[in-house]
């Protein structure tokens, strides 16, 4: 496989000839519109992980794409045809094996309502998180390590990579940050993927790596 970060939130992967696309936001460029794309999985509601304009640039392109979030996904994204998954769900879809994890948005207020939010893990290799701390409890190969975000501190990313222990780690969420704040956190979370004997890969947009 090989995995693309894109802006923020945003991924590409691609396996034998057939590309997924994880949480195209608002933060993101618009995404290249190729054909190859078999599926879009959302991780959650907000915009920095969605958005109408960059989904019907993705079906636009591949009509028969398959669109998977959790409820709240498919509750907001009218007019796509979003298929409901949830934690514990597994999907098949062209070279890919998406499984389901979580259930819930961290908390960024008691304020501000929690919404649903799934992690998904790619091939049994690459896994993120969304919006959530979730731990998938199974090896990972491959992990989006969320740099920054209004519902977390960078102790709390440095306890979930810690946690995963993943082999490779890369950042996630980092439009938020300044190139100062950037460079903190990937020293933060270089720290804490080394502690499992793990890689840390401070990836840009457009960085590519194979897994």
């Amino acid at each position: 496989m090989r995995l693309t970060k894109l802006e923020h939130a945003a991924l590409v992967i691609g396996e034998s000839g057939g590309e997924l696309y994880v949480d195209p936001g608002k933060f993101t460029r618009p995404v290249p519109a190729s054909a190859g794309a078999v599926a879009v999985v959302i991780t959650h509601r907000h915009d920095d992980h969605w958005t109408p304009e960059q989904l019907t640039r993705i079906v636009a392109a591949n009509p028969e794409a398959r669109i998977f979030g959790p409820a709240g996904v498919a509750a907001a994204a009218t007019g796509f045809a979003v298929e409901t998954v949830e934690a514990g769900d597994t999907v098949e879809v062209g070279p890919f094996r998406l499984r389901f994890f979580g259930g819930r948005h961290a908390v960024i207020h008691p304020s501000v309502p929690v919404i649903d939010n799934l992690g998904v893990l790619v091939n049994d290799a690459i896994y993120y998180g969304g919006d959530s701390f979730t731990v998938p409890g199974v090896p990972v190969e491959v992990l989006a390590a969320p740099a920054a975000a209004p519902w977390m501190k960078i102790s709390e990313s440095m306890d979930y990579v810690v946690e995963v222990a993943p082999r490779r780690a890369f950042p996630t969420h980092e439009m938020v940050l300044s190139p100062a704040g950037m460079a903190l956190s990937n020293v933060r979370l270089a720290w804490a993927t080394e502690q499992g004997g793990g890689e840390y890969l401070p990836l840009e947009p457009g960085d590519a790596i194979e897994v």
